[in-house]
């Protein structure tokens, strides 16, 4: 496997931008949440487990989100015709962005070599980045368990 080089962002470092198309038409950027936190969630894949419950988890949140100033935005490699099927599904009211050409996640260091039942292969590494108002990073979640997370994440909004 060739090797690629991987980003590593730490805490205070600038947020890459990005210009993604979203769910439901239209683009999202980095600059469209300026002056307010962002929680930047890269997960894997639409309507598998793992990223199902961290989706609705992130829903069931939303209302405590917007109440403490912070928007949300997740981000997979998955097209906007997957992502409309998966928000339609799990009734899911956070945005999701296609990141088909992994231009963010590489930017964000989180499409990484990976591996499954002994074989590897390119993938997203379940990762949270929250982002704050002037645009620099300032908690980093990497190789994200999904039970509790969401929570955690609210507890460091709340935090800033």
């Amino acid at each position: 496997m060739t090797e690629i080089s991987v980003v590593e962002l730490g805490i205070g470092d600038r947020a890459p931008d990005f210009d993604l198309p979203r769910d439901g038409g239209g683009r999202v950027r980095l600059t469209d949440f300026a002056g307010k936190p962002l929680v930047l969630f890269f997960y894997p894949k639409d309507d598998t487990t793992a990223c199902t419950a961290e989706s609705i988890s992130f829903t069931a949140l939303a209302a405590e989100f917007e109440k403490a100033g912070a928007a949300i935005l997740g981000v997979s490699p998955d097209s906007v015709k997957s992502h409309d099927k998966f928000v339609k599904k799990h009734a899911l009211s956070v945005p999701l962005a296609s990141d088909e050409e992994k231009t963010a996640a590489e930017a964000y260091g989180v499409w990484r070599e990976k591996s499954m039942y002994g074989r590897t292969f390119m993938g997203v590494v379940r990762s949270t980045f929250l982002i704050e108002a002037d645009g620099r990073i300032a908690r980093i979640w990497s190789k994200v368990k999904v039970t509790g997370h969401a929570e955690e994440v609210l507890a460091a909004v709340k935090e800033l």
